[in-house]
């Protein structure tokens, strides 16, 4: 495991250190400022990014590693392979050495990847990477997969695996092979809160949206019902759904250290564009703040500006100042590059496939007043 880039003995009892927080925070948080749209968007195909990277280090690990052992089925490895060859032809980053025949010379083409993903992320100007991609003569890396052993058709749930590591099912993971690198818990929980506070609707409609896909994948895995509706069944009524929304919440803050509102800022994403959507935003969510809104905006063009309207942006969108004036001069990358690597990170949900969104799904971004009826 990575923790402030340091290669560390795996421990699911470890919590990440303040610098590990504070980096996840400022990529989940710039990602969805940036590509503001449907919640799912939100956890794109980045994590697997991030995931490549820590292979590459681990792959190092005491000098050298002879073989990667997977557990992943047959159909998630071939969709992660022809993802990893399509992402690295498009930025032009093919190894010497064959990727589907070499993990190492994947986990590094991929670890490129990610670096000019945060270039890109955090408004650096791309440039060549120092170390050459696949250029060594060391022996392939053997990839052996146990998938055979471990996933039995015939009993949900991976049980097999499950038994022998002494784990058992969490009923809030629910429709797992959809989330990919998300927490299912806080996909549901945004997509509430953007039918809440970006669609006007209500937060019970858009948890319930994102129950019936989870529902259709079940249903598509060949899940018993009993077993759907007692998933399911867990968000019924309004004591469980306030208890699924507090869960998230504390998720959200021992993961990254977001409070809701946090979050809520992020769906909103107000300071791009030179600061498009921050009049609405504050009209929806703090119309106490209206009258200071000259003082943003010129806290935002990094002129003077009282210190406690600074720090109250601050603290509403879990950003610092240079940051959030980074934002500010920076267009959604959906609308101004939508063939960039971000847009096409986010074109794919956390579980690598296609994300099907509607035409309108950015249409809120440019409209006067998003959500209003």
């Amino acid at each position: 495991m990575l923790d402030d880039q340091q290669l560390l003995p795996f421990d699911s009892r470890h919590s990440p250190s303040p610098n590990q927080q504070q980096a996840e925070r400022h990529e989940l948080l710039l990602f969805g400022h940036l590509l503001a749209g449907l919640p799912r968007a939100g956890f794109g195909s980045h994590g697997y990014l991030r995931l490549a990277d820590l292979c590459r280090q681990a792959l190092g690990w005491r000098g050298g590693v002879d073989a990667i052992i997977s557990a992943q089925p047959l159909p998630e490895r071939r969709r992660y392979l022809a993802w990893s060859r399509r992402a690295l032809r498009e930025e032009d980053l093919f190894s010497i050495r064959p990727i589907h025949s070499c993990a190492a010379s994947l986990c590094e083409g991929l670890s490129e990847l990610r670096r000019r993903y945060l270039e890109q992320l955090y408004g650096q100007v791309q440039g060549v990477s120092s170390t050459p991609i696949g250029d060594y003569c060391a022996p392939a890396m053997r990839f052996i997969t146990i998938d055979d052993l471990v996933h039995d058709p015939e009993v949900p749930h991976d049980e097999r695996l499950n038994r022998f590591l002494g784990c058992r099912f969490d009923e809030q993971y629910f429709a797992c092979d959809r989330s990919g690198t998300a927490n299912p818990l806080l996909l549901a929980h945004l997509r509430g809160l953007h039918a809440q506070f970006i669609e006007n609707s209500d937060y019970r409609e858009g948890v319930d949206a994102h129950l019936r896909q989870a529902r259709q994948q079940m249903q598509r895995k060949g899940l018993p019902r009993a077993l759907q509706n007692r998933v399911l069944g867990r968000w019924q009524n309004a004591e469980q759904l306030q208890q699924r929304r507090t869960q998230a919440d504390e998720f959200a803050l021992q993961a990254y250290g977001l409070s809701e509102a946090q979050l809520v800022c992020q769906l909103f994403a107000p300071f791009v564009s030179r600061g498009m959507r921050l009049e609405i935003f504050l009209r929806r969510c703090h119309p106490g703040m209206l009258v200071a809104l000259p003082y943003l905006h010129k806290a935002l063009q990094q002129l003077p500006a009282p210190e406690p309207v600074v720090q109250w942006m601050v603290d509403i969108s879990g950003l610092s100042l240079p940051l959030l004036q980074m934002l500010y001069q920076r267009e959604p990358q959906i609308c101004a590059r939508p063939r960039s690597l971000l847009a096409r990170i986010q074109g794919r949900g956390a579980d690598l496939r296609h994300l099907r969104l509607p035409p309108t799904a950015w249409s809120w971004l440019m409209a006067e007043q998003p959500g209003w009826r």
